[in-house]
């Protein structure tokens, strides 16, 4: 599957063994290990991506995406949907490979997702927690119509340093 957004050099793609070499590169980084959970692994092996492969295929009713610019891997987008009291609420992440920073790869690339989610996604609601170090995302975020709910003080423990988070949402309902 694959989802076109505001730019054409920009766009969302199902992972693939194609882009294992690409992940590996992009996401063994320790930069972009700091500014994500602890699932997602530092370093970043040729395990790791075949694993991650595999699971986005088998991901339903969440669903993950490749970041692709200009045909190669840029980072990853993803919703995962919570079950029993959360059936409702997707999680949505995202990270990009440290060369794409600051480029408003990562503002297209959420834009396009949430626009996926209100079409096709059974959600009422997205939310993301940031990491308090991390203010370019939230200002992704923001661009892409999530609110600033709470600050999670001293709820993150990552890279040694005790640090807040700050959770942002969305309603999907809301144009």
């Amino acid at each position: 599957m694959q989802l076109s957004t505001t730019s054409p050099e920009i766009r969302l793609a199902s992972w693939s063994q194609e882009h294992r070499d690409q992940l590996v590169t992009q996401a063994n980084d320790h930069d972009v290990w700091r500014n994500l959970f602890d699932t997602f692994p530092h370093p970043y092996t040729a395990e790791d991506a075949d694993f991650w492969v595999r699971h986005t295929s088998e991901a339903h009713p969440s669903c993950h995406f490749a970041i692709l610019v200009r045909g190669s891997v840029a980072g990853g987008i993803g919703i995962e949907v919570g079950a029993g009291t959360e059936a409702k609420t997707g999680q949505f992440g995202y990270w990009l490979g440290r060369t794409y920073w600051g480029q408003g790869i990562a503002t297209v690339a959420a834009q396009a997702m949430v626009a996926h989610a209100r079409k096709v996604m059974p959600l009422a609601r997205l939310q993301a927690p940031v990491f308090a170090w991390n203010p370019a995302s939230m200002r992704v975020l923001e661009k892409s119509d999530f609110q600033r709910e709470a600050v999670l003080r001293q709820s993150v423990f990552k890279d040694g340093q005790l640090i807040d988070s700050i959770l942002y949402a969305l309603i999907l309902g809301d144009a």
